[in-house]
């Protein structure tokens, strides 16, 4: 079955869940009409299932590679990213002063959806970009604005994020990378980066690099910590891509999936960059750009969810195999494959919902509203931990619906689980995720939680009314816990929270009078919810029973 856009889909979602109409009433937004976004939606979904899906096998078995010191891209990706760029889709929300549309950042994670399900390696790096333009939009100089911005927003150049280093990977504050002044201004960076999506590419003019570093005499841990802004090619006086700046592509990573994205180990040596934010003040600009890739990467899994089903349910629809009772002769009548169907769709709808929700609530903060700052606050782990972990799951679920066939790469069904397994590592683990929702994000002694459950309790459901019920009170009695143990129980207690959110979306989808919405939440709220206990009983063991096992015992 072809990659179908999903947007039907998202568009209800849009107007009987989400409640993106809060967004279109501002004054700021006002441009955002239905018909514009039906309108770009539309276009969006045209461009990634004539374009983009062709080349997400094309990426898979040609992957990129580097080439006497260049990165050669995947047949087609160039055509692929000039449309996108052509469509004005790197910069959807991007500030119109530098040539971005000014639309909520929700219609870009609808149209982001979508890029991802027809071509997850190359969505990687408009996404990349994105969270780069947000980042210099806060925290950059205006001359840095004004040469950049302009570029990275119609796709000329495009931008990347390096954090990660050999000795630091979650722990960031161990990163040695040093950026000496050079007396003019600009810094002389010089370190090594591994990980690093798009590092470079043959078909924009341009690679623009966002790199942590340290200023001489700055404090150990992430407080020392500066941004720098580092081309590939240093600017001329006219803005046009000069000198080639004192950086290379090392090697590229061998992967287990995403193969059409390079990623990069990139090394400076003495490199020109430029200061972006405060001294020192580099984890606050990254974490903007950050904020943005997590909701990102949420998407990342819903977009692999969906792909994953169309592909599968295409499969169900077509193979024989069996005696059934059913219409079609095929396996979509066997129970268990029916089973396996109806949860890939129930739990892509609800990651689905989640993520938008949130985008609603970062574009309702930007407006200023205090309450939806909380809520997007809250949302972002369980977004990001939930979407990714139910696209590994959906596209788990959807080489078994393959049987066999599911194995053997020829069918695809095997791609989309390689591709999506790294959403749960990178921007975060799904356990660092975790840890923040119970640290960070509960350092208001619960009350973006409870308002979350208060509005959730509404809904007056006599299933789902209990499971609120108990989600209060474990989230009670995880604030009473020692921080350790918070931990001991993070996962679970976030994927909890996803659980009773996920039946909260579909019990409002029920609402439309939509017979095929109402047996969707039927079945999640029936079959998907009671997970939800099980969740709750781990999240408040915390961390009783982890470490009774010695390293030694666990080795025996």
């Amino acid at each position: 079955m072809p990659y179908r856009a999903p947007v039907a889909d998202i568009t209800f979602c849009l107007d009987h869940v989400v409640g993106f109409d809060r967004v279109q009433s501002s004054d700021q937004f006002a441009e955002a009409t239905s018909d514009t976004v039906q309108a770009i939606l539309t276009e969006a979904g045209r461009i990634c299932e004539e374009v983009l899906a062709p080349l997400n096998r094309v990426g898979d078995q040609m992957p990129a590679r580097l080439e006497n010191g260049v990165v050669r891209t995947s047949p087609g990706f160039a055509e692929g990213y000039r449309a996108l760029a052509e469509a004005g889709f790197m910069a959807i929300s991007g500030d119109p002063d530098y040539g971005g549309l000014g639309l909520p950042h929700t219609v870009a994670t609808a149209v982001n959806e979508m890029i991802g399900g027809a071509c997850l390696s190359l969505e990687l790096n408009p996404l990349m970009t994105q969270g780069q333009i947000e980042a210099l939009e806060h925290h950059a100089s205006d001359d840095i604005k004004e040469l950049y911005l302009p570029k990275l927003t119609s796709g000329e150049w495009c931008g990347t994020m390096n954090l990660t280093e050999p000795q630091a990977g979650s722990d960031v504050g161990a990163l040695t990378s040093k950026a000496v002044p050079n007396g003019d201004g600009t810094y002389a960076v010089t370190g090594q980066k591994i990980y690093i999506s798009w590092g470079d590419n043959d078909f924009t003019d341009n690679v623009v690099h966002l790199v942590l570093a340290r200023l001489p005499d700055a404090p150990a841990g992430t407080k020392g910590i500066s941004l720098f802004l580092v081309p590939r090619n240093l600017p001329d006086e006219a803005g046009n891509p000069g000198v080639a700046n004192s950086l290379k592509v090392v090697s590229l990573e061998h992967k287990m999936g995403l193969h059409g994205s390079p990623t990069c180990v990139m090394q400076y040596d003495g490199a020109t960059g430029w200061l972006v934010g405060e001294e020192q003040g580099g984890m606050a600009a990254m974490f903007t750009m950050m904020n943005n890739a997590r909701l990102g990467v949420a998407v990342q899994g819903v977009s692999i969810a969906d792909a994953a089903y169309q592909h599968a349910l295409g499969y169900a629809l077509d193979r024989k195999q069996g005696r059934t009772d059913g219409e079609t002769g095929t396996i979509v009548d066997h129970a268990d494959v029916r089973r396996m169907l109806m949860e890939m769709k129930a739990e892509t709808f609800a990651a689905r919902a989640l993520s938008l929700d949130l985008a609603v609530a970062l574009d309702l903060a930007k407006l200023g509203d205090a309450e939806a700052e909380a809520r997007a606050a809250f949302l972002t782990p369980i977004a990001k931990a939930y979407g990714t972990e139910m696209g590994i799951k959906v596209a788990n679920m959807g080489i078994q619906v393959h049987g066999g066939m599911g194995y053997i790469e020829e069918t695809g069904a095997a791609q989309y689980a390689r591709d999506v397994r790294v959403a749960a590592i990178y921007e975060g683990t799904n356990g660092i995720q975790a840890m923040d929702l119970v640290g960070r994000k509960l350092m208001d002694g619960g009350a973006a939680a409870f308002a979350l459950l208060d509005e959730i309790a509404e809904t007056e459901n006599a299933v789902l009314a209990p499971m609120v019920k108990a989600l209060r009170k474990t989230t009670e009695d995880v604030l009473k816990l020692e921080m350790s143990d918070r931990f001991g129980g993070a996962v679970p207690y976030l994927m909890a929270f996803a659980r009773v959110l996920g039946a909260y979306y579909h019990l409002k989808a029920a609402t439309s009078g939509d017979r095929t919405r109402d047996a969707l939440a039927q079945f999640y709220v029936t079959r998907l919810l009671p997970e939800a206990h099980a969740m709750m009983v781990q999240a408040r063991c915390g961390g009783t029973g982890l470490y009774d096992l010695s390293p030694d015992e666990l080795a025996a």
